[in-house]
């Protein structure tokens, strides 16, 4: 049974291997859990009269304005996803991506100035309890791994009129986007009008604020260059 499901695994991910220490036992809940979770994701689309799609969907996963959500295949959602697509644009998720359980996912709260959109590319994991807001547009490249409770916020509140409430004063919306292959730790806060590059690495704990290039290693509040990882790189080649 183990090398049945690890060459079915490997049509989406051919790389697979189960640990030696894996039982069937342990294969057999595996199989069970996801059995439940594609069942729920087939039953949420025919109770709407929706083109069944192969996903999967955890316990009470929940969904604002699904006919503007693009979801790929194999996309999984944990138990209490919640996407809200209130927006100018889609929420899409490509293919293989995951988002991990108490996440909310919702480009915009205002219905008198709708979010813009967020797109989340192929192979991204993203783990637990995630805000991610879209309001100014939110876009994750593909191949990206991040920690629990990733916070992103692509919109500013005004704050310059000292005698009007900073709630009344409107907000700035600048976008945030992350580039392909990122390695994102627990707990990290990205502001609006940040840019990541391909390949960067954030360490946990850190707030972005400005923008970095491709391959940096950041960390800190507010977040710095620690080093770049293309030196690094090249020293390892020369050894």
């Amino acid at each position: 049974m183990k090398s049945l499901i690890q060459k079915l695994i490997r049509f989406r991910n051919p790389n697979f291997k189960f640990d030696d220490a894996i039982t069937s036992s342990m294969i057999l809940e595996l199989i069970y859990d996801k059995s439940l979770m594609f069942a729920r994701a087939i039953r949420y689309h025919l109770i709407r009269f929706k083109k069944p799609k192969f996903v999967f969907f955890g316990k009470d996963v929940r969904f604002y304005n699904y006919k503007n959500i693009v979801l790929g295949k194999w996309v999984k959602l944990d138990d209490y996803v919640f996407l809200g697509a209130l927006g100018k644009g889609q929420l899409r998720i490509g293919n293989n991506s995951g988002i991990g359980a108490f996440s909310r996912v919702e480009i915009s709260q205002s219905f008198n100035n709708i979010g813009s959109a967020i797109n989340i590319g192929n192979n991204v994991g993203i783990g637990p309890y995630a805000s991610l807001g879209g309001a100014g547009g939110l876009d994750i490249g593909d191949e990206c791994i991040i920690g629990p409770y990733l916070s992103c916020h692509p919109e500013n509140h005004n704050f310059q009129e000292l005698e009007t409430a900073i709630r009344l004063q409107g907000v700035s919306r600048k976008g945030i986007r992350i580039g392909a292959n990122c390695w994102i730790g627990a707990k990290v806060s990205i502001l609006d009008g940040v840019q990541i590059g391909k390949g960067c690495v954030i360490a946990a704990g850190a707030v972005v604020t400005t923008s970095f290039p491709d391959y940096s290693v950041i960390g800190g509040v507010p977040a710095k260059l620690i080093k770049s990882r293309v030196g690094e790189t090249n020293k390892t080649k020369a050894a």
